[in-house]
């Protein structure tokens, strides 16, 4: 069985994990600007999954990232989580617009240590 290189895998999934966060900032943007409500509630629940997701991956024991930014992504993914559910008191545009760029901010970044690393 051929050994994978441990960088080359750390680069798909930041890779990965961009194009996600991309995906969803793009799904809540396009449903906000629709005012389209339905369209809204499945982005924003595909987000908070996103999130969740990458939460549950950051606080697993064999992560490789420093702690520092498993910290900052378990307080995003908190951030995240709040938003989502005060949002379901009623839609606010600016809290949306957080959420689009916390996700499009990570993205950026994960690209910007993927490009590093290369």
């Amino acid at each position: 069985m051929a050994q994978t290189d441990p960088i080359s895998v750390t680069d798909s999934i930041a890779g990965d994990d961009a194009f996600a966060l991309t995906e969803a900032a793009v799904a809540l943007s396009r449903a906000l600007a629709a005012a389209d409500k339905p369209a809204l509630a499945a982005a924003l629940e595909g987000n908070l999954q996103l999130w969740v997701g990458i939460r549950t991956l950051v606080s697993r024991t064999d992560n490789p990232l420093p702690q520092e930014v498993k910290d900052n992504l378990i307080r995003l993914s908190q951030y995240t989580a709040q938003k989502t559910f005060e949002l379901h008191d009623g839609i606010d545009e600016d809290t949306v617009e957080s959420l689009i760029n916390t996700n499009l901010q990570i993205a950026e970044g994960l690209l910007e240590g993927q490009a590093k690393l290369q």
